[in-house]
């Protein structure tokens, strides 16, 4: 039990400080990236728009096949680029590098389904008015997918979450890299059902807080 205790207590603050970084900056930039596709994909099939098929299809490709790999293949396929944009591939910040590009396709895919979700007379009406489609996005598109907006951006930070615990399996840091290394390897079990309480609380949290601006921003 001590050696537990002075295993977390070296290398726990600095765990989490490295899964939160990776979770952070990789949920950001799947967030904007994402919901920049997620237009696109909308924009383009939506038939009060600009229907194009080839394009729609050739995007959808490209993110269906991203996301039909296994984020550990899809992690090992772009050890090269993460060693190019950030040096080191087995570090937090080269972490970062396969965990956005896991989140990017996920999170195009929920925002285009908040889009698509939203009342098509609505829409058609904002349409009738003559007005641009960047005009609709802000006053009609966004506000009114809002709310399933937030619960994607939920569902992908937990996603990336789990995600940047098998980050730390190639020795990249994080939480993920501190169950590994000492409580599967070390054989610290205390280690490990610290890790799985710590994850659960995190993930209870995150929840909580998008549940709560998802419903702050619902309209009734």
């Amino acid at each position: 039990m001590s050696e537990t205790l002075q295993i977390l207590q070296q290398n726990l603050g600095q765990a989490l400080w490295e899964t939160a970084e990776m979770v952070i900056i990789s949920g950001v930039i799947g967030v904007i990236f994402g919901t920049l596709l997620g237009i696109l994909l909308y924009y383009y099939a939506n038939p009060l728009f600009s229907p194009h098929p080839l394009v729609n299809a050739t995007v959808g490709f490209v993110i269906n096949a991203i996301r039909s790999l296994p984020f550990l293949i899809l992690m090992v396929v772009l050890i090269p680029l993460a060693k190019l944009l950030a040096g080191d591939p087995y570090t937090p910040m080269g972490g970062t590098v396969s965990l956005s590009v896991a989140a990017i396709p996920f999170y195009a895919r929920l925002a285009e389904g908040a889009f698509a979700d939203v009342d098509p007379g609505v829409v058609e009406a904002a349409t009738a008015t003559g007005a641009k489609f960047s005009l609709i996005f802000r006053q009609v598109l966004f506000p009114e997918a809002l709310p399933a907006l937030i619960r994607g951006i939920v569902l992908t930070v937990i996603s990336l979450l789990g995600y940047s615990a098998m980050v730390g399996t190639i020795g990249a840091g994080g939480i993920g890299n501190l169950a590994i290394q000492f409580g599967y390897n070390r054989y610290e079990t205390g280690v490990l059902i610290f890790v799985i309480i710590i994850l659960v609380i995190i993930v209870q949290l995150i929840q909580w807080v998008g549940d709560q601006l998802a419903e702050h921003y619902t309209k009734v």
